[in-house]
């Protein structure tokens, strides 16, 4: 039997902790993880599965994006949700996004909402945001929604970059009156509802889950709080500040009929790195509810 004496034991040690921080570093910013999460309504008569995707900023899993477009397609989406982000708002290139929304197209329909990156760079650099997603395969929407047939059964999907407050906080300024106008209409039907919105702050702090009659919000922005921490979480969300925790998974309404899936995302831009936070690839398998 192998016995380790007193400094071979530390030197065992130190080596073990050097490879747990450089995994924290490294794969947080190379590796890919997927979640799969089940959904159940009684909206649906046949599965529909989905994949979600935000906050790629300009990252990259291979040449063009192969690793990551890979396990997409391991993955058989009916659907591919693209949530904001994807690109930088202080950088001009525009073809890293572009090259992978070709690929997801190839794979199920793309549809993409706006993160404030994408807002930032058509500020800066006057990218038509909007131009560049469609020209690649994909629809884009901006407080918009379209009624589409997926595996025979009607769902509606809409998106919008905003913070989606209810009419009560008109009295306060904070509420936005467009947002209330889109978020009125788009609710108004009984079939499946799937909302993109990069912001998640105002569904899990200010009831929108209770005001708005949406059945699912896909969100990101908060990077499942950057540096993720043993028995902690997250250790920052944008909009949140310090150790947030709740920066990534599931959030249900009170009734449990209405849910937001928050993705940790895929990237980051910034002076601090994803520390202990691998790329998330989210799987959404929304069932029939079974009475």
């Amino acid at each position: 039997m192998l016995r380790l004496t007193g400094k071979k034991r530390w030197a065992a040690a130190l080596l073990g902790a050097a490879a747990v921080i450089l995994w924290c570093f490294f794969g947080s910013k190379y590796a890919l993880e997927v979640t799969n999460y089940v959904i159940k309504t009684p909206k649906l008569t046949a599965p529909i599965r989905i994949v979600h995707l935000t906050d790629l900023h300009n990252s990259q899993f291979g040449e063009d994006n192969a690793r990551l477009a890979a396990r997409v397609a391991k993955q058989r989406p009916d659907l591919i949700l693209l949530t904001g982000d994807m690109l930088n708002g202080d950088e001009p290139r525009t073809d890293i996004v572009q090259t992978l929304v070709e690929q997801m197209v190839k794979i199920a329909p793309v549809y993409a909402s706006y993160g404030n990156h994408e807002k930032a760079n058509r500020n800066m650099f006057g990218t038509d945001i909007m131009m560049l997603y469609e020209q690649a395969g994909a629809v884009v929407l901006e407080r918009e929604y379209e009624d589409i047939e997926v595996n025979g059964q009607t769902v509606r999907i809409g998106g919008i970059l905003g913070y989606c407050l209810s009419e009560e906080y008109l009295r306060t300024g904070e509420a936005r009156m467009y947002e209330i106008t889109y978020l009125k209409e788009f609710q108004d039907t009984e079939w499946l509802k799937l909302l993109l919105c990069h912001y998640p702050l105002c569904w899990i702090e200010d009831d929108n889950l209770e005001a708005w009659d949406i059945d699912s919000i896909f969100a990101g922005h908060v990077h499942g709080g950057q540096m993720r921490l043993p028995f902690i979480g997250g250790a920052y969300g944008p909009d949140q500040g310090l150790f947030p925790g709740q920066e990534c998974g599931l959030y249900y309404s009170q009734d449990r009929e209405r849910v937001m899936v928050l993705s940790r995302g895929l990237g980051s831009r910034g002076s601090v790195p994803r520390i202990n936070n691998v790329p998330e690839i989210v799987v959404v398998d929304i069932l029939p509810q079974i009475e």
